[in-house]
């Protein structure tokens, strides 16, 4: 029998491998199972192969035949896998049954099948099994096991899980032990069944997790993430040399999870989940560990603390995470308006004088493990069904546990556990009661102030918000913050403040009044007259430091800062900032001028740096998510690169990065003078995209000059098209056979991303490369175009060269004149006429705007306008179009002009004149001269 069944399952021939998916092959796995029940080493892989087969039928018969499974049913075959598994065969077969099991319910679509699976308690029982989970593969199916049945949650399968009567809740409390498992997948895969199980909305199963599972799972795990928030900050404190910052990513990384797990619990919105939930987060975790390290105080103390910048960078991740109304706002009153007495034992003795709990704000272990809480509740619910459980004796019960039960915590818990069947609200009730009564402390405290300031002046609520005039309301955590904004030295702690500012008034959960009372509006604040003076004098400071040549403010602190201020001063009516304010920040912009200055040469690469830097600010402006997320700025500020850490996020090493930090910080304040001054941006970016002549435009190309080619691209094709130079492009036209004169562009890129060099063999063609701009300093070049131009004699391609290679250094030329007017550099321009044109008086004083010919780029759907790109009144008109077409369409051209070495053209930066029209344009006068009258000639044999 046994080589039989290995014959079936290896695939062999016969009636049974054509037929294993069908009821009869059920069968016969069924008389296997029979004559195999206890595991041997002999049958062990035949079991393994049976409960295969088992499964593929089952998967087939759920989607093609219903009778598969009542004969699974009626022959009660899940017997026979509990079985294999009790017998303790071997990690092996556990492997196996897991692996298939899961398969199994994985692909059961149908609710009847899942029904059939799931009755008779026998997937409980395999919950419940005792594996070995020290072994990692079983570990792995086994929790891929529970989370696949989270999956088939519902109202009505969870009645499957979910015992009513005994109180039991295998699948949920099994998991949840597995909460502090060291394998990351695991604890991703145990928050993935906590949330599936919270998602059910059957309110008997929800209160059993309320009442027996949540105040222990909750302290454990709130435990849980501290203890790796401390781990965190000792790595903090211990590589200031950047040596584990693998290990601090994987530290930030998973309390980044913890947060984002934390905050699915609150959005499922389950109410007195959310509250014990909450209570323990503040309580627990929240302010006594991040909010009272950021006082100032010897470590030494009893309270367990962190450093201070850590402390202010997990606050912010919370803010930026989590938006629940009740946590955010009890955490931002405390950090706002709170003192030290939150946190005193006095106010805590008179708060709770009934009470038999101690220190309740505090980060401290739990009494018990969750497996053992789980199990001391577990008991309780035992003892209780001895019981009818009714509105009478529930106070009785509580005496009698009161005396049997040595544990004073766990006797509280079943206290409020019991108090929650008759309705009352249970979360900590102990608590609860603090809370409310710190509350209407901050309340009365807060109607004093607000009596006081009703009949104040603007400057005297900035006064007050900033703490100046209040001596009756210390406020230390607020004190701490504001100072350190204070960043003569460095930037390492006012770049964390400022993410905490700019998260808490981005917290779409916190009341705005909370940040009115500081003056902090928030990102959608109403219409306002005033601000806090002292917060933007202090971001103002910072960008003074910031445009200093030694200052060591980094870039993401400038931007972060610039932000901050923008959303402090603005209001719906538009700037409310005070002269004296807008004045310091004018004396800013000035100093940063004066750096970038400095760093002012006339070599090509400062222009490509200027033009990268603009355009990586703009395309990827600060993103403060993404900053939080990453852990080396809780490192030190380093200069040095090596570290791979983003160039804004830390300072600058050498003349070239401090080239870059410098037009950087010029962006920013320029950007931001022009903001608050409400003036639009006029002169950046030196080349605008809707400026630019781009593909499938239809132009009118009459009397300009154009350069018939063939193109060469490096695939192999080869296309026919007329070259076109431009005062900052060349483009490649292709005649448009609907109009005469006109053309369609092809393409069109920037001359000073070019290049050209010429073909050693062959005196008619041109190599030319045009780059991409790219979008980072440290991105590869990416070639748009590399193709070879062959032209029709050498003197074409001579003519070509000079114009592409003139262009480009004229392109250049005016973009280099047009930053020294941004940075109020005396304006030089060159008396030389480049590709025979010169720059007017009008156009210098102008400091040479974007373009000249905006005007003139004409769609196909405006066939009215005449006017041509290139005015040029001496050329062949629609000769360009004529040489192309004329053998398909013949037409009478007009007489050309005589003269053909004028080259000046109807519009001042027109680069598409002949480069001889001007003597100073070339080195041997007399020789380009004659170069265009013989191309002259040629032009209009081919014209006519």
């Amino acid at each position: 029998m046994f080589g039989r069944s290995r014959s079936w399952v290896g695939g062999g021939h016969g009636k049974a491998a054509r037929s294993i998916h069908s009821l009869d092959h059920l069968k016969y796995m069924y008389h296997v199972l029979t004559k195999n029940t206890t595991v041997t080493d002999h049958n062990r892989n035949l079991l393994v192969e049976t409960i295969r087969s088992i499964t593929e039928i089952l998967i087939w018969g759920d989607q093609n035949d219903s009778s598969v499974f009542d004969f699974f049913l009626e022959k009660n075959m899940f017997v026979f896998f509990l079985n294999i598994l009790r017998q303790k065969s071997g990690r092996y077969v556990c492997v196996q049954l897991l692996q298939t099991l899961n398969i199994l319910f994985e692909n059961i679509s149908h609710e009847t099948s899942l029904y059939y699976l799931l009755s008779n308690n026998y997937v409980n029982s395999i919950i419940v099994h005792k594996f070995d989970f020290s072994d990692e593969e079983i570990m792995a199916y086994y929790i891929s096991f529970l989370k696949t049945l989270s999956l088939k949650l519902n109202n009505h399968t969870v009645h499957f899980f979910y015992n009513e009567h005994t109180n039991d809740f295998a699948l949920y409390t099994e998991a949840i032990k597995f909460f502090n498992h060291p394998e990351s997948m695991v604890r991703i895969a145990v928050r993935t069944i906590t949330l599936n199980v919270y998602k059910v909305d059957n309110q008997p199963m929800l209160h059993y997790i309320r009442d027996k599972t949540a105040v222990p799972y909750f302290s454990n795990l709130v435990w849980f993430i501290g203890s790796h928030v401390i781990e965190l900050d000792n790595c903090v404190q211990t590589d200031e040399e950047h040596r584990n910052r693998g290990k601090l990513s994987d530290l930030v990384a998973e309390h980044l999870d913890h947060l984002h797990y934390l905050n699915d619990i609150l959005i499922i919105n389950c109410e007195f989940l959310n509250d014990v939930l909450t209570d323990h987060l503040l309580n627990r975790l929240f302010l006594p560990l991040y909010v009272y390290s950021l006082v100032n105080q010897d470590k030494g103390g009893e309270r367990p603390k962190i450093s201070f910048q850590v402390s202010l960078y997990l606050l912010s991740q919370v803010f930026l995470i989590i938006h629940y109304a009740p946590l955010v706002n009890s955490l931002a009153e405390v950090i706002l308006n709170g003192d030290l007495s939150v946190f005193s034992s006095k106010v805590e003795q008179d708060i709770q004088k009934n009470s038999t709990k101690s220190s309740i704000r505090c980060f401290i272990k739990p009494t018990e493990t969750l497996e053992r809480s789980l199990e001391i509740n577990k008991q309780k619910g035992k003892k209780r069904l001895q019981k009818r459980p009714n509105y009478k004796n529930v106070g009785e019960e509580d005496e009698e546990e009161r005396g049997s039960e040595d544990n004073q915590d766990d006797l509280d818990k079943t206290k409020g556990t019991e108090a929650s069947s008759k309705g009352i609200r249970t979360s900590s009730e102990n608590e609860e009661i603090e809370m409310v009564i710190m509350e209407r402390c901050k309340l009365s405290e807060l109607s004093i102030s607000t009596v006081t300031e009703q009949n104040t002046t603007d400057e005297e609520k900035s006064a007050a918000a900033s703490g100046s005039e209040i001596t009756n309301w210390n406020r230390p955590f607020l004190d701490m913050v504001y100072n350190a904004l204070d960043c003569a030295d460095d930037d390492y702690y006012a770049l964390f403040v400022l993410c905490l500012l700019y998260a808490m008034s981005h917290n779409k959960g916190i009341d705005p009044v909370k940040l009115e009372r500081i003056q902090l509006p928030a990102q959608h604040a109403e219409e306002r007259n005033s601000y806090n003076h002292v917060l933007a004098e202090r971001l103002i400071r910072i960008m003074n430091y910031a445009a200093q040549p030694d200052g060591k403010i980094r870039l993401a602190t400038l931007e972060l800062g610039c932000l901050l201020l923008k959303q402090l001063v603005f209001s719906k009516n538009g700037s409310i900032i005070k002269d004296v304010h807008l004045a310091c920040l004018e004396g800013a912009r000035e100093e940063s001028v004066h750096l970038l200055r400095r760093f002012y040469k006339g070599e090509e690469i400062f222009l490509d740096m200027f033009e990268d830097e603009y355009r990586s600010m703009t395309i990827k402006p600060m993103n403060v998510e993404y900053l939080m997320m990453d852990a080396s700025i809780l490192l030190p500020p380093t200069g040095t690169p090596l570290t791979g850490i983003d160039f804004v996020k830390r300072l600058p090493c050498g003349d070239v990065e401090r080239t870059r930090r410098a037009i950087r910080v010029f962006f920013m304040l320029r950007s931001l003078s022009l903001h608050l001054r409400n003036e639009p941006e006029t002169q950046l970016p030196l080349t605008r995209e809707e400026d630019l002549i781009k593909t499938d435009d239809v132009l009118d190309w009459n009397n300009s000059d154009l350069i018939a080619c063939t193109v060469i691209t490096k695939d192999g094709g080869q296309v026919q098209r007329f070259l076109a130079v431009d005062i900052y492009q060349m483009s490649l036209v292709e005649p448009d056979v609907a109009r005469l004169g006109w053309g369609v562009v092809k393409f069109a890129g920037l001359l000073q991303d070019m290049q050209v060099t010429g073909v050693e063999d062959d005196s008619r063609a041109l190599n030319i490369i045009i780059h991409k701009p790219a979008s980072s300093p440290h991105s590869k070049p990416f070639p748009i175009l590399q193709a070879t131009f062959i032209f029709s004699d050498h003197i074409r391609c001579i003519i070509a060269k000079q114009r592409l290679a003139k262009g480009r250094i004229q392109a250049r030329r005016m973009k280099m004149q047009r930053i020294a007017a941004l940075l109020d550099l005396p304006v030089h321009p060159s008396t030389e006429v480049v590709m025979g044109f010169g720059h007017s008086s009008a156009a210098t004083a102008q400091h040479l705007p974007f373009r000249f010919y905006d005007q003139s780029r004409r769609g196909s759907s405006d066939p009215t306008v005449q006017r041509s790109v290139f005015a040029s009144v001496d050329k062949v008109p629609g000769f360009a179009v004529a040489q192309c077409i004329n053998q398909h369409n013949p037409s009478p051209l007009s007489s050309p002009s005589p003269s053909s070495g004028s080259g000046s053209t109807g519009r001042c930066d027109s680069v598409t004149a002949s480069s001889t029209s001007t003597p100073s344009a070339a080195q041997s006068p007399s020789g380009a001269a004659m170069a265009v009258v013989e191309f002259s000639k040629h032009r209009l044999l081919n014209g006519q």
